[in-house]
């Protein structure tokens, strides 16, 4: 059954509608990946089912509740946790406490963040430390984060993203500005999740996508214009002309 499911989603800038009436599901413990061109709204969909934006229509169904409208904060707390598609790490902070952070903002309260030390909450070191070893950066924990290779900080971010202990992993290109290597490191990351977590991703690089994806939905101009599997996708003509172009095989 759909862990998330979104009902006519629409969010409008004036006259530019971004996200037009999207609906989808999402079934729980799959990788569903979204595709499309730039400009296709694929990010601004992440944004709306994180709570960074508010929907101008339409219904965000997460575990039976409609959430559409629900703040971040409350977001994070449901066990929704994202990736975001330009590094965002704290570079002056250790490794550690990047995702001791991430583990801190789903504490029941932070009113224990004035009074008590940080070593005082040895369950949230112990949730960062397992994040870290997920991602295979456990041997590097006492390391200021910019000291660390732009590889390495994607595999932080996933960190961040699992130490909020979520149930719906949102990934926004993890793979953007890796190198082929990189490329196939975070790939096999993202493979060992897969099952475990429910993962929607972004990813412009369409063989990871390919290889990955349980289902697919196609995003052109702010609607989906195809959803199927990947060998159906690969077929679908009017996927190609909008976006696969000659990448895909017949």
């Amino acid at each position: 059954m759909p862990l998330v499911r979104t009902e006519g989603l629409t969010k409008a800038f004036g006259a530019l509608t971004a996200v037009n009436a999207v609906t989808l599901e999402v079934q729980e413990g799959a990788l569903h990946s979204v595709i499309g061109p730039n400009g296709a709204g694929k990010t601004t969909f992440f944004n709306l089912l994180t709570g960074q934006l508010a929907p101008t229509a339409g219904r965000i169904v997460f575990d039976g509740r409609d959430i559409a409208g629900t703040p971040p904060h409350k977001i994070a707390h449901l066990g929704i946790a994202r990736s975001f598609q330009r590094t965002s790490i704290f570079p002056t902070l250790s490794i550690a406490d990047n995702v001791w952070l991430a583990a801190f903002a789903r504490h029941d309260s932070w009113r224990g963040l004035a009074w008590r030390r940080a070593d005082r909450y040895p369950e949230l070191l112990e949730r960062a430390l397992a994040a870290l070893g997920e991602v295979g950066l456990a041997d590097k924990a006492g390391q200021p984060a910019r000291e660390i290779s732009h590889g390495e900080q994607r595999q932080l971010e996933l960190a961040i993203a699992l130490a909020a202990a979520p149930r719906l992993l949102l990934l926004d290109e993890p793979a953007a500005g890796l190198s082929p290597d990189e490329t196939q490191k975070m790939v096999g990351l993202v493979r060992k999740l897969k099952g475990r977590y429910t993962i929607v991703l972004i990813e412009h690089k369409i063989g990871v996508v390919m290889s990955m994806s349980d289902r697919i939905s196609v995003m052109h101009f702010g609607s989906v214009i195809a959803e199927g599997t990947p060998a159906e996708i690969q077929r679908d003509a009017e996927v190609r002309r909008a976006y696969l172009g000659g990448i895909a095989p017949p």
